[in-house]
């Protein structure tokens, strides 16, 4: 009975079985580091709040230091009947230095350390996944400005729509993740708020300052209820949804390479090292990253779904329930910053195929829109423009050919209004130069869209993405 800290109630031990299914030291050890952490900004605000002295203080330092280096070496001794994380180290302590390890635990409960431990990991861990997000970024930007001129369809229903510049597609996903960075980074700041302090539920009887414990551990702001503070878990359902969105937006990315690299758009190639090959047919180059990247995407949002579900019912203020947010938790990040690093390296090895996305371009009428905009700009009003170009695509797409491969004369046939300066704005590239204005995808604006994000991304260091 001496293993568990609260036996002294009980008449019997817990069984086998409800160890196994209660104990949460196989995954939430990896809260040690912030565990240690936080327990010694603690045991630093009781010794000056009077209620540790400083030679209880200095033990409990040298202790953590000593269990930091088990942890680190792979010697720390984990027990299940030990329960926690928690639990595990406080022993650990108790074993090497005696009763000041068993004072350390004076005004908090596991539910404000364990509430506090989560939120000093996932700031840690939001705010590696914010520079994970911008190297990608950075790729992406360099792939935009390598390729800024390269014509390419642009699609509305799956269906070729008007040119684009490549550049500029590749940095309509340098938005998105922008905003996702922005999401991060907002997310931190309500992540970054102090529970410790709130003890179980109600506060503690001690006179502590949890100023002192939240400038100690960095915190911008501290809990103000006790009830809230260990029992609401939406900081990480927050994140998780930041994560899904995200994840959202790779799913979204993955999907255009997986189809541009198909043999029936050929588009783009990437690099052999992130494909596979099939055990049967010896042609096959997969694209496995971006598959995964794909399926995983609906491993993060299914997590939100659980997060949400876990969280949905609960009454205050905390219950056991809550031991099974780590796990969902843990493996959205752990997901995203493979994730993250796996696209920061692949987007640099994909290579692009210009004259394929030229070929595909002049497949489907990709400047009809031009055309129509031409007569506009003669004094034709755009509804009638709108039907004339219609009925020029209709005779075209009838004989087999593109808009500009019909004569001068039957162009005329359609509207007097058109002349030989038509043909200029039929090309591909015409199409994209004459979109020159802030957002647009001619190659001037989106070179100084890069530009932009240059200066934004500066401190991102490539050599170690």
């Amino acid at each position: 009975m001496s293993e568990k800290a609260w036996s002294g109630r009980f008449h019997e031990p817990v069984s086998e079985l409800v160890k196994q299914y209660t104990g949460s030291i196989d995954f939430d050890k990896r809260l040690a580091r912030w565990d240690i952490q936080g327990s010694l900004a603690h045991a630093q605000m009781l010794q000056q709040a009077g209620v540790l002295s400083e030679a209880d203080l200095a033990a409990i330092t040298e202790g953590m230091q000593q269990i930091s280096a088990e942890i680190q070496q792979g010697t720390m001794p984990w027990s299940l009947d030990l329960e926690d994380v928690h639990m595990n180290i406080e022993r650990r302590l108790t074993d090497k230095i005696g009763d000041a390890g068993k004072r350390l635990h004076t005004g908090r409960s596991r539910n404000d350390q364990v509430a506090t431990d989560i939120r000093l990991w996932l700031r840690d861990q939001i705010s590696l996944i914010v520079d994970l997000t911008e190297k990608v970024q950075l790729a992406l930007v360099d792939l935009a400005d390598e390729y800024a001129e390269v014509v390419m369809p642009g699609f509305t229903h799956m269906q070729v729509a008007q040119p684009v510049s490549f550049g500029h597609h590749m940095l309509a996903y340098v938005e998105m993740l922008g905003r996702d960075v922005e999401r991060m980074q907002d997310c931190r700041h309500r992540v970054n708020r102090m529970p410790l302090g709130a003890a179980a539920l109600a506060g503690t009887t001690f006179p502590i300052q949890r100023e002192t414990t939240a400038a100690l551990l960095h915190f911008e702001a501290i809990c103000q209820n006790s009830l809230d503070a260990v029992s609401d878990r939406d900081f990480a359902i927050e994140f998780v949804a930041a994560a899904s969105i995200l994840m959202m937006h790779f799913s979204r990315l993955s999907e255009e390479l997986i189809y541009w690299m198909s043999p029936r758009f050929g588009f783009i190639d990437i690099a052999d090292r992130f494909c596979t090959g099939s055990s049967i047919m010896p042609q096959k180059k997969n694209p496995d990253v971006p598959e995964l990247v794909r399926g995983k995407s609906a491993r993060v949002i299914g997590h939100l779904m659980g997060l949400l579900t876990l969280m949905k019912s609960q009454p205050l203020a905390y219950n056991k329930d809550n031991q099974e947010d780590k796990e969902p938790l843990f493996d959205t990040v752990d997901t995203l910053v493979s994730t993250l690093r796996i696209y920061a390296d692949m987007m640099r090895g994909v290579s692009v195929n210009p004259e394929n996305m030229r070929q595909a371009v002049l497949q489907g009428f990709a400047t009809a829109t031009d055309l129509a905009d031409y007569l506009v700009k003669k004094g034709l009003p755009f509804r009638d423009s709108h039907e004339v170009v219609a009925r020029a695509v209709r005779l075209a797409d009838e004989a087999g050919v593109q808009l500009s491969d019909l004569s001068l004369e039957t162009l005329q046939s359609f509207s007097p209004l058109i002349d030989q300066d038509v043909f200029s704005v039929l090309t591909p590239e015409g199409s994209l130069e004459a979109r020159n204005h802030l957002g647009a995808t001619a190659p001037v604006q989106v070179r100084a869209q890069v530009q932009r994000w240059r200066d934004k991304l500066v401190w991102v260091d490539t050599d170690n993405h």
